[in-house]
């Protein structure tokens, strides 16, 4: 069970930091606590699992990717270990995970790429098939976004 402290903690680490050079003190500081207790208490958290990680958050367009793709592919399980680190080691991979197949789908693994046109993102796609030799995928190209929000959980 979380306390009244940890709660609070969590609802300011989950939107954004606060633009300054010292992001942390700042949101201490809304908290109601020092930097330090507020550092050590996320320190803590996460060593508990409470939190799994902090990271930023890239917005795709504002950085000049105008074109992204969400990429389903047919891994052998024998290779899923091998394959999915590779896939995710590509630097315009921002997503990678495996999923369990349903009925027909056959697909697996999951890729989410972003390139500045959609040719780009097709020639990323198709150097990932060629430097893991999965040739077994379909392309699920974005065609509009309609929401793009992190979870809030308090």
């Amino acid at each position: 069970m979380l306390d009244d402290l940890e709660r609070r903690i969590i609802r300011h680490l989950q939107g954004d930091l606060p633009l300054t050079s010292k992001p942390f003190a700042v949101l201490a500081s809304r908290v109601g606590i020092s930097e330090e207790e507020l550092l050590e208490r996320i320190k803590l958290q996460k060593e508990e699992g409470v939190l799994r990680r902090l990271g930023a958050n890239l917005n795709p367009q504002l950085a000049g990717f105008r074109a992204n793709a969400l990429i389903a592919w047919n891994v052998p399980d024998d290779r899923m270990d091998e394959i999915g680190p590779l896939m995710a080691s590509f630097r315009e991979v921002s997503h990678c995970y495996e999923r369990r197949t349903q009925g027909k789908w056959k697909y697996n693994l999951f890729t989410m790429i972003h390139g500045k046109s959609r040719e780009d993102c097709q020639g990323i796609v198709r150097g990932i098939a060629e430097n893991t030799g999965i040739q077994d995928y379909v392309s699920l190209v974005t065609l509009k976004e309609y929401k793009k929000t992190s979870p809030e959980y308090f």
